[in-house]
C-alpha cells in the first residue's frame, strides 16, 4: 500500500492528470494526438455502410451511434472515473439524480422493495418517498448508523441498499463493510453515494459495495458550472443500465458537461485537500464559539463515530453541519448577514456555500421527518470552500456576533 492506503503503484494526483491518457487519433489529414480531450460535439456517427449500421445495432460492433446512447468525450470521462474508483465500468448521466433514478430502475421494478438509510439528499428522499410509490416501488428507511438495522428491513423483494456515508446533511457515517456483508448474504447489491468524500477520500467498491454514485456536480465538477452525474460498478450492470434505462429514459450527459468534468478531476485532489485544510480550522472555530451548541464534522474527535471515520474514509471532506444559539431565527440572521460565504445550495465548489437544510436541501421532508432523522432547524449547513481560511472564520465570526 502507498502512502494513500490504495494499492502500490502512482498517487491518486499522477492518477487524476495522466488516467489511461486518452489521446486523441482521430485523423483529419494527420493525426492530432490532442493533449487534452476533445469535446466531440455531434449528436450522431455515420456508419461505414449498411452492414456497418446493422451490427452496431445487433450489439457486434461498438462504433458510436447517437449520443444519448454513448459520445467520445463522455466514455473518457467514464473510463477515468472507473479507474479512479477501482471498479470496471462507469456511467455518465445528466444530473445526480438522473443517476439516482437510473441506478434505481436498473435493480427495480413493480413490486420491488429498496432499503435506504434515513437521512438522504432531500431530491433522492422525495425521488423514494413520492416518485417511486407511484411505481410500484416501495421504500424503507432506516437510521444508517446501525448495520443491523439494514439486516431487519431487509425482505425477499429486496432489490437494493441504498447508502449516502457521510449523510447530508448530518453528517451521520455508515460502516459500509458491514452492510455490504449483509445485503451480499441475502443477494442484495449495496450502493453508496460517494458525493461528499470522492474517489480521493474513499472507495466504497473497495469496502465490497456495488455501485457507486456521484453528483458529480459537486467535487467532481468543482466550479458550480456544471450538473452532471455518475455510476460507477461492474461492466455488466452498466451496460444493463445505458441499454436499458438510459436508452429510454434519456438523462444523458452533454458533451461539454463530461469535458468539464474530465478538466475537474485534474484538480481533485489539489482541491480536496485545501478543502478538507479549511474545513478543520473552520470546525475548530465553530467548536469554541459561545453562539454555537453543536459542531457536526468527521475530522473532529467529538463526531460519534470518529473511529469509524478514520477506518473507513482517508480523510474528513469539507463539508460541515453546525447548530446555532437560538434556534432556526438565530440561523437565519447568520445566513443573512454573511459576506463572503454564499447564501447557495450545493456543495463543492471552490466558494463557501451556506444554506439551511431545513428549509432548503431538504425541504422535502415533513417536520416529523426532519426531527426524526436529526435536522435540527437551527442546523447550517457549510461546504467549506477554497478561500484564505482567516477570511472565511472572520466572516462567520461577524455573522454569528448578530445572532
Amino acid at each position: 500500500m502507498n502512502d494513500e492506503g490504495r494499492p502500490e503503484g502512482p498517487g491518486f494526483a499522477t492518477l487524476c492528470i495522466h488516467g489511461k491518457k486518452h489521446l486523441d487519433k482521430h485523423e483529419v489529414g494527420r493525426p492530432i494526438r490532442a493533449v487534452s480531450t476533445p469535446i466531440f460535439q455531434s449528436s450522431t456517427f455515420a456508419f461505414e455502410n449498411a452492414e456497418h449500421g446493422a451490427a452496431v445495432f445487433r450489439g457486434e460492433d461498438p462504433s458510436y451511434v447517437y449520443t444519448r446512447l454513448g459520445n467520445p468525450t463522455q466514455t473518457a470521462l467514464e473510463v477515468e472515473m472507473a479507474y479512479l474508483e477501482q471498479g470496471e465500468a462507469a456511467l455518465a448521466l445528466a444530473s445526480g439524480m438522473a443517476a439516482a433514478t437510473t441506478a434505481v430502475l436498473t435493480c427495480c421494478q413493480a413490486g420491488d422493495h429498496i432499503v435506504a438509510g434515513d437521512t438522504l439528499y432531500g431530491g433522492t428522499h422525495q425521488l423514494f418517498t413520492q416518485t417511486l410509490p407511484r411505481m410500484g416501488i416501495t421504500v424503507t428507511e432506516v437510521p444508517a448508523a446501525d448495520p443491523d438495522n439494514f439486516a431487519r428491513a431487509i425482505t425477499r423483494k429486496t432489490k437494493l441498499v441504498y447508502l449516502e456515508s457521510p449523510a447530508n446533511p448530518t453528517l451521520v457515517l455508515t460502516d459500509i463493510a458491514a452492510v455490504a456483508a449483509i445485503a451480499r448474504k441475502r443477494g442484495v447489491p449495496v450502493l453508496v453515494d460517494n458525493t461528499f468524500c470522492t474517489p480521493y477520500l474513499q472507495n466504497p467498491l473497495a469496502l465490497g459495495a456495488d455501485i457507486v454514485l456521484h453528483s458529480a456536480t459537486k467535487y467532481i465538477g468543482g466550479h458550480g458550472d456544471t450538473v452532471a452525474g455518475i455510476l460507477v460498478g461492474k461492466a455488466d450492470w452498466m451496460m444493463r443500465a445505458r441499454m436499458e434505462i438510459l436508452r429510454d429514459v434519456g438523462g444523458c450527459i452533454s458533451p461539454f458537461n463530461a469535458w468539464l468534468l474530465l478538466r475537474g478531476l485534474k484538480t481533485l485532489p489539489v482541491r480536496m485537500d485545501r478543502h478538507m485544510a479549511n474545513a478543520m480550522e473552520v470546525a475548530q472555530f465553530l467548536s469554541f464559539h459561545p453562539k454555537v451548541d453543536q459542531v457536526i464534522f468527521p475530522g473532529l474527535k467529538t463526531h460519534p463515530q470518529y473511529e469509524l471515520y478514520r477506518r473507513q474514509q482517508r480523510g474528513p471532506g469539507g463539508m460541515i453541519s453546525f447548530l446555532v444559539k437560538g434556534g432556526r431565527e438565530a440561523g437565519r440572521v447568520v445566513m443573512d448577514n454573511v459576506k463572503l460565504c454564499t447564501l447557495a445550495v450545493s456543495l463543492g465548489d471552490v466558494d463557501t456555500l451556506i444554506e439551511h437544510p431545513a428549509t432548503m436541501t431538504h425541504s422535502t421532508y415533513s417536520e416529523a421527518e426532519l426531527l426524526k432523522v436529526g435536522i435540527h432547524p437551527a442546523m447550517v449547513r457549510l461546504s467549506v470552500g477554497l478561500e484564505n481560511v482567516e477570511d472565511i472564520i472572520a466572516d462567520l465570526r461577524q455573522a454569528l456576533a448578530l445572532a
